[in-house]
């Protein structure tokens, strides 16, 4: 792995909090995420499935885990199977784990390999009461491919139809929005090597470049300081392609009096950092550039505001939004004869901020998360406002990523430039 080991102490207490909400003599069963064929006989790069992850820190395929706390023996408690690798594997694709390995590097102790997976599940079976297993059940997610979290539950279910079933991925909610302090730090980490690319795209820029080389330079950036990449596709959007929301072709020449548009954020260690920052190409904001920049930038800091315990997600981005309202009125974008005509579906503000403010930040750059539950201490919320305007080729995001303490919202971007001057003076040292 590139990233620095992982205290497995988290993985530990990620166990416990998960076992504790089991209901007596059930057990869990979490299966790792499948390797994507790409073409031919190549697969994607693995990505590990997120929940497993959280729960052992093993970032290997074929890898799965048996969570049954009222087992009657102690031995299969907890019991992580890894897959066992031999001369020919060593070959072609590398170092896998050994069950040693693995131990130390989840804290598990009862470690097999993952041919004794599903015959130990099937005895495990027996005794339990019910098993939980987990499924997709982010609220943005949209995926038609059967995963192999899917294709494992209807395989368990058609096996022991009787059992009772729980869904675990409401246990994962609760507890994964909420960071333990060594997340934290993991978090803090993929935003310093987030903030240190943008510093050197800021020193590199200029008129001309193409928005794929901006792109390398970040590439390169991250991949030097042991990140795994960037937590999501990055958008490059530089003029008028800013206003397209979720553009990631970055296959524009910039031009000079152009507003780029990044958004982006490394992986580390599976952890993601998310930043958006705007600048001019040639180091200098025109008037009007700065008006609306100025406009969003005020919309962030007052809805960061908003980021406290007690308050929803879904009230935070209907709140921020109002904000946004009041700096469009300021623009002259919209007028109160607009509000006055808005539909309820389609507020007026949407024309020129049709997306939220925020959401939930961890292990998956859009992360697990009640949108309709209370904010709590330990959570990440991204804060994220927007102006897009499409008649004059000009869209203007600024989001930081938020901590939420006790004493109030903590900015994990806060030493990143974010105000005009700041990023101008950076530009033309």
């Amino acid at each position: 792995m590139r990233y620095q080991p992982i205290d497995p102490q988290l993985f530990v207490h990620n166990r416990a909090r998960f076992t504790a909400h089991m209901q007596p003599n059930s057990m869990a069963v979490l299966v790792s995420s499948d390797q994507f064929p790409r073409n031919a006989d190549a697969n994607f790069y693995f990505r590990q499935n997120s929940e497993l992850f959280w729960l052992t820190g093993i970032d290997q395929e074929e890898t799965y885990l048996l969570l049954y706390p009222d087992c009657p023996n102690p031995a299969y408690r907890e019991v992580l199977f890894v897959r066992e690798t031999n001369e020919e594997i060593a070959t072609w694709e590398g170092h896998k784990y050994s069950k040693t390995e693995a131990a130390a590097m989840s804290g598990i102790q009862t470690v097999l390999w993952n041919h004794d997976f599903r015959q130990l599940v099937h005895t495990q079976m027996k005794y339990a009461d019910a098993c939980y297993l987990n499924t997709n059940e982010n609220d943005r997610a949209n995926n038609p491919v059967p995963t192999a979290e899917l294709r494992f539950a209807h395989e368990l279910q058609q096996l022991f139809p009787l059992h009772r079933y729980e869904r675990a991925a409401k246990v994962f909610e609760h507890h994964r929005s909420r960071k333990h302090p060594i997340e934290v730090g993991l978090i803090n980490k993929a935003v310093d090597i987030t903030a240190g690319a943008f510093d050197e795209v800021l020193r590199s820029v200029k008129p001309g470049m193409w928005e794929f080389e901006i792109e390398g330079i970040i590439s390169k950036h991250f991949l030097s300081n042991r990140a795994n990449g960037f937590s999501f596709e990055p958008i490059i959007a530089s003029g008028a392609s800013a206003c397209v929301l979720h553009y990631v072709k970055n296959d524009k020449q910039t031009q000079d009096g152009d507003l780029l548009l990044l958004d982006f954020g490394a992986d580390y260690a599976n952890y993601a950092g998310d930043m958006t920052r705007c600048f001019p190409v040639n180091g200098r904001f025109t008037k009007r550039q700065k008006e609306v920049y100025d406009a969003v930038l005020r919309v962030n800091r007052e809805a960061t505001k908003l980021l406290v315990p007690g308050r929803t997600l879904d009230a935070y981005n209907k709140e921020s939004a109002l904000i946004m309202q009041d700096e469009l009125l300021r623009l002259g974008l919209i007028t109160r004869d607009d509000i006055a005509r808005e539909s309820a579906s389609w507020p007026a503000y949407k024309k020129y901020f049709p997306h939220g403010t925020g959401h939930f930040l961890g292990i998956d750059v859009h992360d697990i998360g009640a949108r309709y539950g209370k904010l709590d201490v330990g959570m990440v919320i991204t804060c994220e406002p927007g102006i897009y305007i499409k008649e004059e080729g000009l869209g203007i995001r600024i989001e930081n990523d938020i901590l939420i303490t006790e004493n109030g919202p903590v900015n994990l971007m806060a030493g990143i430039p974010i105000e005009t001057e700041e990023i101008e003076e950076v530009m033309n040292v």
